[in-house]
């Protein structure tokens, strides 16, 4: 297997597409025979991937996410850029399945040689982003490509996780973005680079009205002492009005930006999140789910308080170790 993999390795940094797409395949997966193989893919990798510029992106649904991103993907790609697109679907909390509809959305970026694209379940993950979407993004990196774009599930409280895993964060907004914003949560504005009021072809006053309510919220929101001031743009995916002037902040940001640091920064966050992942699997598996069941039908029935049934709990855990 050792072997395999180093084949495996070898191939993608060769820039094989079908490579990629089998290792995305295998750090996917949720067997532990296959989580160990992505942990030494990774680590055959680890520090020979090219500098890459990660943009997450974000919106509501019926903003015209795919097909902004398909419009700057195409710029890009069409400027020498290597693209992957990782474009996550949500996930049914009922069967666990997902459209995975973002391919046909973006037919001209799908067949471009100089772009992958891989829908892939969100899997009800928080933030609206797959479980392996950062070693997905290490994958992509390693394999060549220099320019990554996460498109999440939607706008909500726990999307803001989008930001711990890339290097800027734009938002998309409609023309109405007066009452669109009474939406948009708070943690989502402050955590904006960049926000793009999208379809302004549709309703031109419309979006310069949005365009400077978003300025507005972005100054009253921008601590004086930032790196970066958060800018409000307006485009259209369709005619390609705003698309260059996007790709043109996003290279000012990397260059204001200590991206370095940020990443940095992240993965000490990612090994906390990790940790706690991990510590309460443990936990779970030495408590057992009849003992859990059994405290959580007495908090359920008022003979315990919710934290004196975790205190119980971790009491008898305590005692274990």
């Amino acid at each position: 297997m050792t072997t395999a993999l180093a084949e495996l390795a070898g191939a993608l940094l060769a820039g094989q597409r079908r490579a990629l797409a089998k290792a995305i395949t295998l750090a996917e997966s949720t067997r532990p025979e296959h989580e160990q193989q992505t942990q030494h893919l990774l680590t055959l990798l680890q520090g020979r991937a090219g500098p890459s510029i990660r943009v997450g992106l974000t919106g509501v649904p019926g903003v015209g996410k795919s097909t902004f991103i398909e419009a700057l993907g195409v710029l890009l790609a069409e400027q020498g850029h290597r693209v992957a697109v990782l474009a996550v679907d949500p996930s049914s909390a009922r069967t666990g399945g997902s459209i995975m509809g973002d391919k046909t959305r973006m037919p001209q970026l799908t067949v471009h040689p100089n772009a992958f694209i891989r829908p892939s379940p969100s899997g009800g993950t928080l933030g609206g982003v797959a479980r392996r979407t950062r070693e997905t993004t290490l994958l992509c990196e390693a394999a060549g490509y220099d320019v990554i774009l996460v498109e999440t599930v939607g706008v909500g409280q726990s999307e803001t996780h989008v930001a711990g895993m890339t290097d800027l964060f734009v938002l998309l907004t409609l023309p109405n973005a007066g009452d669109e914003l009474q939406g948009i949560k708070r943690g989502i504005m402050e955590l904006a680079d960049i926000c793009v009021v999208n379809k302004a072809d549709t309703a031109p006053r419309a979006a310069i009205r949005a365009q400077t309510e978003l300025r507005t919220a972005l100054t009253l929101l921008t601590p004086h002492d930032a790196p970066w001031r958060p800018v409000a743009l307006k485009a259209s995916a369709v005619t390609g009005e705003g698309i260059p002037e996007l790709w043109k902040k996003v290279q000012e940001y990397i260059s204001q930006v200590d991206i370095a640091a940020k990443r940095h920064q992240q993965t000490a966050g990612w090994f906390d999140e990790l940790l706690r992942e991990a510590a309460w699997r443990e936990f779970r598996e030495r408590t057992g789910p009849t003992r859990m069941q059994e405290v959580r039908r007495a908090v359920q029935a008022g003979d315990l308080t919710a934290v004196q049934g975790v205190e119980k709990l971790l009491s008898r855990e305590a005692a274990q170790v």
